[in-house]
């Protein structure tokens, strides 16, 4: 996918509905989320508000007019000697997953990144998603952290890996 077939723009509180529909789109996966059932859209509104365009923007890449994914960065520890360090998340709609778009959304939160003061991103990818770890390394994400199995998904005890890079 090329970055002409979509376009990425800010989210407006109209785009949650969607937002709230990809993100519940991959918890029966459990390769992507620690949710083990739907959040709601209403559940998400005080989330969606803390995030603004000019510290912790949540941006929508948008194909023939559909919102197909988003990506977010949201406060590390929420203590202010961490203020230039970021956890991003992307998700992307079931239509658009292998299609490049992931790919896309990263290139642009590592390119906002500076203008925001972010110095340094943070995934936290489930060590099970290979797919997201290889995204991930292969540009130049390295492990910072490995928790085994701290999470239990249907019975199934998972290790949460943490990659970083500094920008």
């Amino acid at each position: 996918m090329s970055a002409t077939e979509f376009t990425i723009r800010y989210a407006t509180e109209a785009d949650l509905p969607e937002i709230v529909f990809i993100y519940n789109s991959t918890i029966p996966s459990r390769y992507v989320t620690a949710d083990l059932e739907p959040v709601t859209v209403e559940s998400r509104r005080d989330w969606f508000r803390n995030h603004t365009p000019d510290k912790h923007p949540i941006w929508v890449a948008i194909r023939n007019g559909k919102l197909i994914a988003w990506a977010s960065l949201s406060a590390f520890y929420g203590r202010p000697a961490y203020a230039a360090t970021a956890e991003f998340s992307i998700y992307v709609a079931e239509t658009a997953r292998r299609t490049g778009v992931g790919k896309v959304l990263l290139e642009h939160v590592m390119q906002e990144c500076p203008q925001l003061g972010i110095r340094n991103l943070l995934g936290f990818v489930f060590g099970h998603n290979e797919p997201s770890l290889a995204l991930l390394r292969k540009y130049g994400f390295t492990q910072y952290g490995h928790f085994p199995e701290v999470a239990e998904l249907d019975g199934v005890k998972r290790d949460l890996v943490i990659l970083g890079k500094q920008l």
